[in-house]
């Protein structure tokens, strides 16, 4: 059995760094050439995000609960969710997409959660990409904005912002909001 010095293994020294390290034995750092030839395009994207908490098939569901509700109320807790995106507000439109992710109850002041959050899409010219979410969502703004901050597939190396804004909520906690995404790719 060959020790694991003795074979060629690729790292990543860092993530935008132009060296590639291979380990045999021995370190050496190589350069890679990277092409600059593809040019940068502006996606602008608008769908429709069904969060539904409550019926026999919620999207979304809490994960965690906190402890102690003295240290800010709703503060800490947590939802999973496998969230419909629509090419229109009603539920019966067509589905273009989930929304896969978390989001947290991050705010001991106000209502601003925390999205981790996957747009993954499966229909028409973006079918096996997604866009990637993280930021602060405080959901009782009139319409918010959070970044984009990657992608994959047709939206690799996308950078962005996304704007939310809820078009319909019930007190079970369900809504649909509409999201204009806006995107710079390659």
């Amino acid at each position: 059995m060959a020790s694991f010095a003795s074979q060629n293994f690729p790292i990543i020294f860092t993530l935008f760094s132009p060296f590639f390290i291979t380990i045999n034995g021995e370190f050496s750092i190589q350069s890679i050439v990277t092409s600059t030839k593809r040019m940068e395009k502006m996606t602008h994207l608008h769908f429709y995000f069904h969060d539904t908490k409550s019926g026999k098939h919620p999207t979304a569901m809490q994960i965690i609960k906190p402890h102690n509700r003295s240290a800010g109320g709703l503060f800490g807790i947590t939802f999973m969710a496998d969230d419909p995106l629509t090419e229109k507000p009603k539920s019966s439109s067509e589905l273009i997409g989930r929304a896969q992710g978390i989001y947290a109850l991050a705010s001991q002041q106000d209502v601003g959660l925390l999205m981790v959050m996957n747009f993954a899409f499966f229909e028409g010219t973006y079918n096996g990409s997604a866009l990637s979410i993280l930021g602060r969502n405080e959901i009782f703004q009139h319409v918010r904005e959070m970044p984009v901050v990657g992608g994959t597939g047709i939206f690799r190396f996308a950078r962005g912002y996304a704007l939310a804004k809820t078009v319909w909520s019930n007190q079970k906690g369900d809504a649909i909001v509409e999201y204009n995404v806006s995107v710079v790719h390659y």
